[in-house]
Formats: C-alpha cells, sequence, structure tokens
C-alpha cells in the first residue's frame, strides 16, 4: 500500500524545529499521504514526523461542469479519497489534496509546453489571482471524512518579457499549476504580495491541515 518516507531531511535543514504531533494518541496512527509531488511530501514532513506514501492510482480527474471553480479542488481530493478508502486499515489515515490556480473566474492548470507556460505568466503579470487547494482526511471505507479548502491571494508585479522567457526556459514550470512556483525565482523577485497561506500556494496548506489531523480522531 505504501513505502516509507522519512522527513527528517526536511527537518535537518533547521535543527531547532520542534517535533510535531507529541500527544500520545497519534502514536497508533499511520498517516499515508496520496501525492507524488515533491513538494507535498517536504511540507508535509514540517507538521508530521513520520508518514507514509500511498502507491499512486491512475485516477481520471474530470469534474462537472456545472461545478464552480472554487469547488473543484475539494471536489478532486475526494475523488482521490475514494479510489483509496477501501484499502486502508483501521489505524489508517490518508491524506489527498488538489490544488487549482484561478484568474478571471478560469482554471489554469499544468501548461503543456513553453508557449502555454508564458502565455499564462503573461496572463498573470500585473494582477491578483486565487490559489485554492482543497484536502480530503478519510478513513477506512470513508467512516470518518472530512474536507476543506483553503484559498490565498497572490499579486504578480509586472513581467517584462525577458523575465517570462528566461523563467520558464531555465525552470521548467510544466508541473506546476499556473506555470510558476511560489519557492522559485519568480515567487522571490516578481510576486510583489500574498494574502492567505503561503505553504497553500506550494500546494498544501500546513496551518488548516494541522488543524483538521489533530481534530480528526478526536
Amino acid at each position: 500500500m505504501s513505502i516509507e518516507y522519512n522527513p527528517m531531511d526536511c527537518r535537518a535543514i533547521s535543527p531547532n524545529m520542534l517535533p510535531p504531533f507529541p500527544a500520545p494518541e497519534y502514536s497508533e496512527v499511520s498517516v499515508l499521504l496520496a501525492s507524488g509531488s515533491p513538494r507535498r511530501r517536504e511540507l508535509l514532513g514540517l507538521i508530521v514526523p513520520q508518514f507514509g506514501i500511498a502507491v499512486s492510482k491512475a485516477i481520471e480527474e474530470s469534474y462537472p461542469d456545472t461545478l464552480a471553480t472554487a469547488e473543484v479542488p475539494a471536489y478532486l481530493s475526494k475523488l482521490k479519497a475514494q479510489a483509496y478508502e477501501a484499502e486502508l486499515s483501521e489505524k489508517e489515515l490518508i491524506i489527498t489534496a488538489d490544488t487549482v490556480v484561478i484568474s478571471d473566474g478560469h482554471i489554469l492548470g499544468k501548461p503543456h509546453d513553453h508557449d502555454e507556460a508564458c502565455a499564462m505568466l503573461r496572463s498573470l503579470a500585473g494582477r491578483t489571482h486565487t490559489v485554492v487547494t482543497g484536502v480530503t482526511l478519510s478513513s477506512k471505507d470513508g467512516k470518518r471524512k472530512d474536507t476543506f479548502t483553503e484559498s490565498t491571494q497572490v499579486t504578480f508585479a509586472d513581467l517584462s518579457e525577458k523575465e517570462i522567457e528566461e523563467y520558464v526556459t531555465r525552470f521548467r514550470p510544466f508541473d506546476k499549476a499556473g506555470a510558476y512556483g511560489i519557492q522559485e525565482w519568480v515567487g522571490a523577485a516578481c510576486i510583489s504580495g500574498i494574502n492567505g497561506c503561503f505553504y497553500n500556494v506550494m500546494g498544501l496548506p500546513l496551518h488548516a491541515l494541522y488543524q483538521h489531523l489533530r481534530d480528526f480522531f478526536k
């Protein structure tokens, strides 16, 4: 079902970090992350001391055309969770997530090529857009399920054509919704403001997730 992932590599960057979840009620709970994203693995390692990675499944990430754009991430996170629920043990909790970039009421997915990535960044430059992440926590057979969303407003400064071209060429953001990674050069140099959870833009709203994980097995 899973392979063990040790997030100590993340914690070694900051040796003074306090260990999360010291409470004894978590001693017998195995947390699984259903994501192939290295960024989500690193982020979860900041708040969960040990967890497994669920074996990847081919899931068709489609949603009804009538669904509001801001509701899509939660819908997809629940869809992903359903694929694993029957395989969980009684003492396992699985985390699934989906993040989208919304601009002008439209979802910007992952760019297919260089030209599409550049076009996405041009549409975001000098403007504010919304990043929404949906997260689902689920137990065996979905007996307990908790789905929540987090939204963050991100404002880009104006971007020159040279900046756009060089960023896409050097960083190749084809695995990132909206064609950018806030943790990369473009985030440091070109994002002028953020309103909400920074980690949410990276793909996992850590503060909200910490609260929901803490409450899940009460």
